[in-house]
């Protein structure tokens, strides 16, 4: 997340999230592809050259910039360009980066597992506290560290 930091009278930290010019929603922020297709371009716009082709539907991408109805984003790899917007979802998503991670049924290391994820998973984000995520892979629902996961930053909170 890009910050400003900025200080009150009183020394208090201020912080200061940058916005999109467009959405005036913050950047970077996750988002997830809509469609099982989707051009990746050089530029913002049908004229710019396609770069490759995202093809992995409800994969979670970032987005980092925003321009008229473009998003430049990159995925898990770093790879990124520019995709129109219409191709893009609000539904959060998260990929698994250790193999057989284990669905635990409450946050915390000592609970129950309901199933092991496997290295490469995309599961829905449901809600996230400092340091454990809630999913929803396949139809299992559970907690994992937040370490795990790729598509929510270190810092996020969700209900």
């Amino acid at each position: 997340m890009l910050l400003t930091l900025t200080y009150s009278v009183a020394a208090e930290p201020v912080i200061e999230v940058k916005r999109g010019p467009v959405t005036n929603l913050p950047l970077p922020r996750y988002v997830s592809l809509k469609a099982s297709k989707a051009n990746v371009r050089r530029g913002p716009s049908r004229t710019h050259r396609i770069d490759w082709v995202f093809t992995r539907k409800s994969m979670p991408l970032q987005i980092t910039a925003e321009y008229g109805h473009w998003r430049r984003v990159r995925d898990i790899d770093g790879a990124g360009g520019w995709v129109h917007y219409s191709l893009l979802s609000g539904v959060r998503t998260v990929i698994i980066q250790t193999d057989m991670l284990p669905l635990a049924m409450r946050p915390g290391e000592a609970t129950s597992v309901s199933a092991h994820l496997e290295l490469g998973v995309i599961a829905k984000l449901e809600e996230c506290n400092p340091d454990w995520c809630r999913l929803n892979a396949g139809g299992y629902k559970g907690w994992v560290q937040k370490t795990n996961l790729w598509g929510v930053s270190a810092d996020e909170i969700r209900d």
